[in-house]
């Protein structure tokens, strides 16, 4: 008890110094928190959407994958007589033939797309009474013609959309108009898809190509009958022919899809806030590290009067269990409000997630708590366990005694031998022969270093700061001087709080090199590579519809010629038995002069004769395949072929790596027209000083579609630029979470600096140091903390991305670029961060009352 009312009194005495390293914790569980239950609230929204739509059982064709869109654009179907073998079943109480498309765009009388803007996809099909599960008809009424449509509500509130307003829905078996005549609202939520829908004949006709399929038939099941009990009904009525479902089975297997990316997204934000805690770690440590020293005397009384270390040390402690009992618990609660706000974010982006469907689970505050406490019991066990060393003698001593020499020198001989390690694993990963291996080795390295780095900050701070101090603070005068004094008063903590700063900041700069490098190889490689002048393709690697390549090749003027490319499933098996699952690249002849690869031997124009292919190198040389073999290639949907084997092409290229070419009329000799995958994309070559009149007309030929892209090289260099930005925008927008943390390390150190100085303050200012001289001395020491920390962050970030580079040269991505601007900003950045961070502490010294600060004990 005695314990507990020390560790209570000492945690309220020092509340305020205690807040910052509070607000560490609180973030760092709030994000883990956020993250979870908005990734659960996600899996709820669409599992009740999955349950809602799926019929009691559901019968599909065998090969239909409820997550795949379909390579020839048209789903897969079965003929509507299987609806009469259904209909027998024993237990069924209705059947109703369904049809459902995803490969569809539908646009408004101005050509704009409908669709959504996040990716969710368009789906068009037929109104069946299935379909009031989840969806009411809040006006108009349902489609009865060729003419006619309904949209969803969300879709129509979005695009301003009305009863009587005509679209245009663009389907691999053409387009055709209608006027919408109904709005459906949902039920559910809906996270962002965008449904139209068609009387059933329109719906097969247009969508299907055919009037006597659907997609899959929907069966209700009579009273008394288990959704389980009419599935084995069914299968026996229909032998086994097709793929029958359960309700929950449907849903299963739609969340399968999803889950996969949400799993993504969960798991890359549940590592970023892993940094955060990191960050905070070093936070913690300081925090206890400076209030252990400050009460150096009153722990010597302590140890006086008859307390124990274990009493010291079980002191400490819980004050640190109270520090994460409260940051945890204040941060489950913003947690739930980050996850609100991310939902708010989604629905501004076109995702809508409603707050009714709120999933907390339990665990979510659980972890969130126990994290918290873990993570904040664990960082304050090293100056716990150094309060408990604290003799009886240190009653007599000023606060704040240095630390152990003995200690300074284990530090650094483990710091030179972990940095060690470290450097040596990189270079494994530099030498490496494959990219997997090398990756592995790189992932040790990058850990070995940083933990290196950070045991040897201390050492390396003695050194940097006095070098950075002659650099940044001697134009300062005695003040800069003084600045400088201080960083280096405690080596230990100027090293800890750099090196809390300088883990975002490594991550930040190996993001950025390995960014730039990406981008600067794949243009490079385009220079080197590719022939064409034009590349037409749809938005998201949506293939692109016949009517599109039909009037890029009969419409578009000024071209020497075009070459379609289309990506066909296949398994390939070579003499060996080795079978390589994956697809072939079936294309015109001309690919070769529009995408020039280096060939080992053979030609590979001789690819696109009869019965003729090429592999990749890395396959050649792992089964031994050589030019004039013959290889068993069995088509996806199709019969097997015996082709053979006309070149062997180089894997050192970005572009294709690995990639196997063959002919589309190879490929059609094989595959059923039905069965063949549409063009994934087209190029084109212009004729010699026509290159603005051929984009001009390749634009005005596609213009039908506004999801296909006409992009020269320039365009798709600056794509390529825009992708990798985007994305590395997003990471560094997580990363900030981390610096944030460490700006907060950088306030509190001054700040309990600042108390632990308090009466030396007071005696400068009695011998004329003005308060603006304070503050700008505050200040300084704190720039320098933070530029001595991005130093060490910038530098490892320089050699984890170099690094990172050598295995992308593996892969055919071979120049290294150093995007020293932004490393130059992000540099500046730590300075104005130090500036910021010195604001607060710099104000309360220059407040001090000068008497009361040299009264100070």
């Amino acid at each position: 008890m005695t314990v507990l009312k020390t560790s209570m009194r000492n945690f309220l005495a020092h509340k305020g110094r205690m807040a910052l390293s509070a607000v560490a914790v609180l973030l760092s569980v709030a994000f883990v928190c956020g993250t979870l239950v908005f990734t659960d609230t996600m899996g709820t929204t669409f599992d009740k959407l999955f349950a809602a739509t799926s019929s009691d059982v559901t019968v599909s064709p065998k090969s239909a994958k409820s997550d795949e869109m379909p390579r020839n654009g048209v789903p897969e179907s079965l003929p509507a007589s299987v609806m009469e073998q259904v209909r027998e079943a024993d237990g069924v109480k209705s059947v109703e033939g369904a049809v459902s498309s995803m490969s569809v765009t539908v646009v408004d009388n101005k050509n704009k797309n409908m669709g959504s803007t996040t990716g969710a996809p368009t789906i068009a099909g037929n109104w069946t009474r299935n379909d009031l599960r989840s969806m009411d008809i809040s006006s108009g009424r349902a489609p009865r013609g060729p003419t006619e449509m309904m949209v969803d509500a969300d879709t129509a509130e979005k695009h301003g959309l009305k009863l009587g307003d005509e679209l245009r829905t663009i389907a691999v078996t053409g387009d055709f108009k209608a006027r919408i005549v109904g709005v459906t609202t949902f039920k559910v939520t809906n996270p962002g898809a965008a449904i139209v829908y068609f009387d059933t004949s329109t719906a097969q006709r247009e969508l299907l190509g055919q009037s006597d399929r659907f997609t899959h038939i929907t069966v209700a099941a009579e009273n008394g009958f288990s959704d389980e009990r009419v599935k084995e009904n069914v299968a026996r009525s229909l032998s086994g022919a097709y793929k029958i479902q359960t309700q929950q089975e449907t849903t299963d297997e739609n969340r399968e899809g999803v889950g996969e990316f949400m799993n993504v997204m969960k798991y890359a934000m549940l590592g970023f806030a892993g940094i955060a805690f990191l960050v905070g770690i070093f936070l913690i440590i300081n925090t206890f590290s400076m209030l252990v020293a400050q009460r150096t005397r009153e722990i010597g009384l302590m140890r006086a009067i008859g307390s124990s270390r274990k009493q010291v040390n079980r002191s400490v402690l819980v004050e640190a269990l109270l520090l994460g009992v409260i940051g945890s618990v204040l941060g489950v609660g913003a947690g739930v409000g980050l996850a609100v706000g991310l939902m708010k974010l989604m629905g501004l982006m076109g995702m809508e997630l409603s707050t009714d469907d709120l999933t907390v689970a339990w665990t979510t505050p659980a972890l969130g708590l126990l994290l918290g406490v873990v993570v904040t019991v664990l960082a304050a066990y090293l100056p716990a366990r150094r309060a408990g060393k604290v003799s009886p003698m240190a009653a007599l001593r000023d606060a704040g005694t240095p630390a152990d020499a003995k200690a300074g020198w284990i530090r650094a001989v483990t710091g030179l031998v972990l940095t060690g390690a470290g450097g040596f694993t990189l270079y494994l990963a530099g030498t490496a022969d494959k990219a997997t291996a090398g990756s592995l080795w790189l992932g040790l390295g990058v850990v070995l270093s940083l933990i290196g780095f950070v045991v040897i900050g201390p050492v390396l701070a003695s050194g940097m700061v006095r070098v950075l101090g002659a650099i940044l603070l001697r134009a300062f005068g005695p003040v800069g001087r003084m600045a400088e004094r201080n960083a280096l008063r405690n080596p230990r903590r100027t090293g800890a709080t750099g090196a809390a700063l300088m883990i975002g900041l490594a991550l930040v700069a190996c993001l950025s090199v390995v960014g730039s490098s990406m981008v600067t190889s794949a243009t490079d490689e385009l220079d080197k590579s590719v022939g064409a002048d034009f590349i037409v393709s749809g938005n998201a690697g949506a293939p692109l519809k016949p009517a599109t390549v039909e009037a890029v090749r009969d419409d578009a003027s000024n071209l020497v010629h075009i070459s379609r490319v289309r990506e066909v499933p296949a398994d390939v098996t070579a003499p060996d038995g080795t079978k390589q699952e994956g697809q072939l690249l079936a294309t015109d002849p001309t690919y070769v002069q529009d995408l020039r690869r280096e060939t080992l031997s053979g030609a590979l124009a001789d690819a696109y004769g009869d019965d003729a292919m090429s592999v990749g190198e890395e396959f050649a040389e792992k089964t031994g395949v050589e030019v004039g073999d013959t290889l068993t290639v069995a088509f996806d949907g199709g019969r097997t072929a015996r082709l053979r084997v006309a070149a062997v092409t180089s894997d050192d290229t970005a572009l294709d790596q690995g990639a196997m070419y063959t002919g589309i009329e190879t490929v059609e000799r094989y595959l059923p027209a039905d069965r063949m995958p549409m063009e994934s994309s087209v190029l084109a070559t212009a004729k010699d000083g026509q290159e603005k009149a051929a984009y001009a007309s390749l634009k005005a030929a596609v213009a039908a579609d506004p999801t296909v892209r006409v992009m020269d090289q320039t365009d798709y260099k600056e794509d390529l630029r825009d992708q990798i930005g985007q994305l590395l925008n997003m990471v560094y927008g997580l990363l900030a979470l981390a610096i944030v943390v460490a700006i907060l390390g950088v306030v509190n150190t001054l700040a309990l600096s600042v108390v632990e100085r308090t009466r030396e303050i007071g005696l400068m200012r009695a011998i004329g140091l003005s308060r603006r001289q304070l503050r700008r001395m505050i200040r300084l020491e704190s720039v320098v903390i933070a530029v001595f920390g991005a130093l060490l962050g910038l530098g490892l970030g320089l050699g984890w991305g170099a690094t990172a580079h050598r295995l992308l040269a593996l892969e055919g991505m071979k120049v290294l670029d150093i995007p020293w601007p932004t490393l130059v900003w992000v540099f500046i950045g730590s300075g104005l961060v130090g500036l910021i961070a010195a604001l607060v502490p710099a104000f309360r010294a220059g407040r001090m009352n000068v008497l009361n600060a040299i009264a100070t004990d």
